[in-house]
This record gives structure tokens, C-alpha cells and sequence, in this order.
């Protein structure tokens, strides 16, 4: 009888002690991060989507690995799918464009805690106005009149920005159209489905002048898009897109996320993932301050915010 409660209580002791070194692998079934609980994480609608699912099943696999938790991965239909998702539960994390965020924060209180970075460094983009090479068009005041492509609504550098440039210099385009993708507005001013449109800027590699700007993203497609598709002008510059937790999630899991994403990123694999998807070096660690500067930016083109959250398409 001794012997069998000694061996009870070695057990009791052990149990203790697994639950106290490893809590957050042992809250049960439900637990955050389990197998029926994973961790739901959206990845921006940009490019496309099995494109950016592709990479999703790596950076899952490598999470799933480096951290023993569960995951899932999901690429939504438009930028402000990311930011509701906030709201009703479904993303716990978010990698999604700076506007976006701005909105996901003043309405459900998700938090940045990683910035993109782009090539050599650089950690800002712009917005660009696009258009065919041959249509006669020459500056944004030959648009008066015509056909024009955002990206998506709660785009900064495909909507908000090129949208309050057309509009400070009295500029109307005769139809609006969305594209939802930085591709697919680059391919409907090259197909001429619109005269003009709105992506994303980044410079060129300052070393090789390769182009960076949404234009590459159907090179392989359309190999003569830099002779037929040219730049009209550029917006001011936009802090980098955040990666973004919920409200009150865990922070020794977010910090063991971020610990995993830096040491994802420093690996061929995901140097390759991170490039080839969204290309971008890698993520540096940042806060909400930060896109400070952005909200000015709303405020002054876009006025409230909260304006513009009740501002449909």
C-alpha cells in the first residue's frame, strides 16, 4: 500500500512539474495553439492566392516545428476581410498592408509587432499611378475622363493615396473598377480592360536596377510590361506593411512567433518564401507608433478614421 501511494505520488509530482515548465502545450484540447485549437493566421491578398498558400505551407510547417503549436493559414478575399477578421475571431495573426492595420487597431485593438522589410533595408513604400506607354496619355491631367483600377479600399498605396492625388488635382476618372490585386490591376492597364491604374512603388535594386514595383509581378507573364506599362507619378511614402497580433494574445506565444519568424527568415527557405511571395527581405520588429505618420496621412486626404471605416467601396 505504501509502495503504491509512493509511486502515486512520483507520478503527482511529475505532472506538477511538466504543467508548470510547459503551460502553454498543456491547457487541454482547447488550449491556444493545439490541434483543435491552431492558431489561425491570414497572409495579405496581393498576389495570388496559391501563390501566397504555397508559402503559407512552408511557414506553417516551419512554425508547427520550431514551436510544437498548431496552425492554419488563410489567404482572405480582400483587405477588409483581414481587418473584420479581427473583430469576429478569425485571424488570431495577420500579415496585411498598412491601412488595414491603421483600421484593425482603432476598431478591435490588433497590434503591430513586426514591419516588412523591403530590399536593401528599406522600410517605406509608395503608391503609383500607372498607364499603357502608347495611349497618348502623358501626366495624371490626360485621366479627366477616363477609365481607371484600384487595388482594394482599404489599400493605401492602390486606393487611399493615388485616390486623394486624383482628387487634388480635380481629376475624375469616367469609371471605377477594383482589381483586389496589385497583379491584376498591372494586368488590366496592360491588357487595356482600363486606361489607368493604381499599386503598389518600390524603387529599383540599386545595384542591378532591377524593377521592384508592382510591374514584376506579371514579368513572367507579360515579359514587355516595362516597355508597355510605364509610371505616371508617385504618391508620398508609406511605412512598410505590419504583421499583426490580436488583441490580447498570448504574449510568451507571440513572443516565441516572432523569436521563430526572425530565425524563418534567416534560413534559404524562407529567405526564398519571404522574396518570391511578397518580395521582401525579411521582418524587423516594430510598434504602433510607428504608423503614426499614416494616420496623419488619413486625416489630412481621407479625414477620421472612423470616417472612413463606415465608408463603403
Amino acid at each position: 500500500m505504501l509502495k503504491q501511494a509512493f509511486i502515486y505520488s512520483i507520478i503527482f509530482v511529475a505532472i506538477v512539474f511538466k504543467l508548470s515548465i510547459f503551460p502553454m502545450f498543456n491547457s487541454g484540447d482547447t488550449a491556444l495553439g493545439s490541434k483543435a485549437h491552431p492558431i489561425k493566421i491570414m497572409l495579405t491578398p496581393s498576389v495570388e492566392a496559391n501563390k501566397v498558400t504555397t508559402s503559407a505551407d512552408a511557414l506553417v510547417e516551419y512554425l508547427h516545428q520550431k514551436t510544437g503549436l498548431f496552425y492554419t493559414a488563410s489567404v482572405p478575399s480582400s483587405f477588409m476581410v483581414v481587418v473584420e477578421s479581427f473583430g469576429s475571431g478569425a485571424a488570431d495573426i495577420a500579415l496585411t498592408n498598412t491601412f488595414s492595420y491603421v483600421l484593425a487597431h482603432e476598431k478591435y485593438g490588433a497590434e503591430a509587432a513586426m514591419m516588412v522589410l523591403r530590399r536593401h533595408g528599406e522600410k517605406t513604400y509608395r503608391g503609383q499611378i500607372i498607364t499603357r506607354s502608347d495611349n497618348g496619355i502623358a501626366s495624371l491631367n490626360d485621366l479627366q475622363g477616363k477609365s481607371f483600377a484600384y487595388v482594394d479600399a482599404a489599400s493605401t498605396s492602390g486606393y487611399i493615396l493615388p485616390k486623394a492625388l486624383l482628387e487634388q488635382r480635380k481629376i475624375t476618372p469616367s469609371q471605377i473598377v477594383f482589381g483586389n490585386k496589385h497583379d491584376i490591376v498591372v494586368t488590366m492597364v496592360y491588357q487595356k480592360q482600363v486606361d489607368a491604374g493604381a499599386t503598389y512603388y518600390s524603387a529599383p535594386d540599386t545595384a542591378t536596377k532591377e524593377y521592384l514595383d508592382a510591374r514584376v509581378r506579371v514579368k513572367r507573364q507579360f515579359p514587355d510590361v516595362f516597355e508597355k506599362v510605364k509610371i505616371l507619378e508617385l504618391t508620398e511614402e508609406i511605412p512598410n506593411d505590419p504583421l499583426v497580433f490580436r488583441k490580447n494574445f498570448p504574449t510568451d506565444i507571440r513572443n516565441l512567433i516572432i523569436k521563430s519568424l526572425i530565425e524563418f527568415q534567416q534560413t534559404p527557405k524562407g529567405k526564398t518564401v519571404l522574396f518570391d511571395t511578397y518580395s521582401i527581405e525579411g521582418l524587423i520588429p516594430t510598434h504602433d507608433s510607428n504608423y503614426e505618420t499614416l494616420r496623419t496621412m488619413i486625416r489630412k486626404y481621407g479625414g477620421d478614421v472612423q470616417a472612413v471605416l463606415a465608408r463603403k467601396k
